[in-house]
């Protein structure tokens, strides 16, 4: 008899999860269009791409509260058992991930509307390589999201490796730089850009580091 009023409960339980993961994805492909936005912005000189930033990082932040605030509901009213939980804990970790990549994505689009003011900005062209990587390393955190998919998400490391490396050539070519007569906004904006995008790389690292966690369990 128990087990045929608990059916209901676990039916509408799994329903909620699965609204839940609905809405972590959308955070997702919105996080990934402020990605887009920012890099319109700073590499194709869209400067309305950039502008458009802002509006977007506020409807990341209201779906990332709204998804924290779902899950610790559940949580409350449900009493989860270990995977479900382990499943809940990871979803509000990652989600804290990719709110700050969209945070970085709106610093990118700050950084491109004043970059604009330059000509001749050095270095671009790694910049560029630079940004393409980060961006498919979040689309690969993102793809082994959507399908939990723990092997795609371990093997991310080895792409944020490229990433360090990006970062650590480029902040030596930024800081030794001297074909950069009188101003020097142009380079200290450079150094903020690769190090928000190696601060992107870290957090869609850590989004893969939570899919393998919901996966297999283990930290």
């Amino acid at each position: 008899m128990d087990s045929q009023n608990d059916a209901p409960l676990r039916v509408n339980f799994d329903r909620q999860l699965k609204r839940l993961q609905q809405d972590v994805l959308r955070m997702g492909a919105l996080v990934e269009k402020s990605c887009y936005l920012a890099r319109q912005g700073l590499l194709e000189y869209d400067l309305e791409a950039a502008g458009k930033i802002r509006t977007q990082d506020k409807a990341i932040d209201a779906l990332y509260k709204q998804i924290e605030l779902n899950c610790v509901n559940i949580i409350a009213l449900q009493s989860p058992v270990a995977q479900d939980l382990r499943l809940l804990s990871a979803i509000m970790q990652l989600v804290r991930d990719l709110e700050r990549v969209g945070d970085y994505a709106k610093n990118l689009g700050d950084v491109a509307l004043r970059l604009a003011n330059y000509d001749n900005v050095p270095h671009m062209p790694r910049i560029r390589i630079m940004f393409d990587r980060c961006r498919a390393l979040l689309a690969t955190g993102l793809e082994a999201l959507a399908n939990l998919d723990g092997e795609m998400a371990r093997n991310m490391s080895d792409q944020d490796d490229l990433i360090d490396a990006d970062y650590h050539e480029l902040y030596t070519l930024l800081t030794q730089e001297t074909q950069v007569p009188g101003i020097v906004e142009p380079i200290v904006l450079l150094v903020l850009t690769i190090r928000h995008l190696e601060r992107i790389a870290d957090h869609a690292t850590n989004v893969g580091k939570r899919v393998d966690y919901i996966v297999t369990g283990e930290r």
